[in-house]
């Protein structure tokens, strides 16, 4: 978890209806993270500093959707429309929905124009100005650990992203869900590498 002493924030990144079972971009698991985060949040949100999530809200993400280059996605670089702003897709799924919005401080939105996985690409959703990385400093944040989907993508990005910036960053593997067991693997180990606690709760 987060270095004692240290004020820390807990990131929820993209826990959205298209990334679970159902949507247009299902991560298998990606239900069970939803209620894993609520209930996380039920028990621990008051321990943190801070609480921010992500969202992928995209408007016009041009060749990150297949549909745009009219090919079918390859699930590496192109991808089956998702997260389409203001659609069913791009909400909270319903069972992380009422403690997001009764928990965090700020949300966070990516991918409007182009193709986004790190929080740290975000937005203030209030300002559309706002970089995740500033709104985190002004709060004099050190630590952030992180959860949400996916595992070897948005979460990968966003945890790469905090080491860079200069935070203890720290995974909560058993609140995330990978798109592929191989790479989520392969994105864990390469987190370790670079400092990332990986930890569950």
């Amino acid at each position: 978890m987060s270095v004692q002493g240290q004020r820390t924030a807990l990131i929820v990144v993209d826990v959205q209806n298209d990334f679970c079972e159902g949507g247009s971009l299902a991560v298998a698991g990606g239900t069970a993270v939803a209620h894993g985060i609520a209930a996380h949040l039920a028990n621990r949100a008051a321990s943190y500093e801070a609480v921010v999530t992500s969202r992928d809200w995209h408007i016009a993400p041009g060749g990150h959707f297949a549909s745009t280059l009219h090919v079918d996605p390859d699930f590496s670089v192109t991808w089956p429309d998702h997260c389409v702003a203001g659609t069913s897709g791009a909400a909270y799924h319903p069972a992380v929905a009422d403690a997001v919005h009764r928990c965090a401080q700020a949300e966070f939105l990516k991918g409007q124009h182009s193709g986004a996985y790190s929080a740290f690409e975000a937005t203030l959703a209030t300002d559309d100005e706002t970089p995740l990385v500033d709104w985190l400093r002004a709060r004099r944040i050190e630590s952030v650990e992180i959860a949400g989907i996916a595992t070897d993508y948005c979460v990968r990005a966003t945890t790469l992203d905090a080491v860079a910036a200069k935070f203890t960053a720290s995974v909560i593997t058993n609140l995330c869900a990978g798109v592929a067991e191989a790479s989520s693997e392969a994105a864990l180990d390469e987190m370790a590498a670079s400092g990332v606690q990986l930890t569950t709760v």
